[in-house]
């Protein structure tokens, strides 16, 4: 859960008539809004295919080191690489979909790192 930004006092007169400002009367000092951080880029998903190559066992192990699941989370990636063709195996920030992309690919697993829509 994200905490309220806090407010940052600053002097009612240069700020006179600004909207969201609340004079103070005693001290004559306003706050304000601290001014908001931009929105996070969008994620980024591993995608995983299936390929006629390795075994689950190979899948599963390899999901594991990649991306720290259960075995019974690599199951279900396998699985659904198996039956659909394809799966997200994970999502995050770029950087950490390149490692686990590349931990992947250590067994020449099929994999692409795309932005999420």
């Amino acid at each position: 859960m994200r905490e309220q930004e806090p407010k940052l006092p600053v002097r009612a007169t240069e700020y006179e008539g600004l909207p969201g400002g609340e004079e103070s009367e005693e001290a004559g000092v306003g706050l304000l809004e601290a001014p908001t951080t931009p929105k996070p880029a969008l994620p980024w998903n591993v995608i995983l295919y299936n390929d006629d190559v390795h075994t689950f066992d190979e899948v599963e192990w390899q999901l594991q080191k990649a991306i720290g699941c259960s075995l019974e989370v690599a199951e279900h990636i396998a699985r659904t690489v198996h039956t659909e063709g394809r799966a997200v195996a994970y999502t995050g920030e770029l950087e950490d979909c390149e490692r686990v992309a590349g931990i992947l690919r250590q067994i020449d697993l099929l994999v692409d790192v795309e932005r999420c829509e």
